[in-house]
């Protein structure tokens, strides 16, 4: 069945964001990310005491393309 629709004002849309007014089938948003950290990293809590004299991240990445998203449906 048709959608009918009035105005529609659209401030922003997210990167991996979908906008679709009307019939759809599927929707299906994709993304992806690479996050390089070191020592004492992504720690959470309450009170947290960490020491890292000296803490060095080093990254070799051959390959270009990790996550290829493009064409994925």
């Amino acid at each position: 069945m048709p959608a009918f629709v009035g105005a529609v004002k659209v401030n922003s849309i997210g990167t991996s964001s979908i906008f679709h007014i009307g019939d759809v089938y599927a929707m299906s948003p994709v993304s992806s990310a690479k996050t390089f950290a070191g020592g004492g990293s992504f720690n959470t809590g309450d009170g947290l005491n960490i020491s890292l004299d000296q803490s060095y991240t080093y990254v070799t990445d051959s390959d270009m393309l990790d996550q290829n998203i493009i064409g994925n449906a």
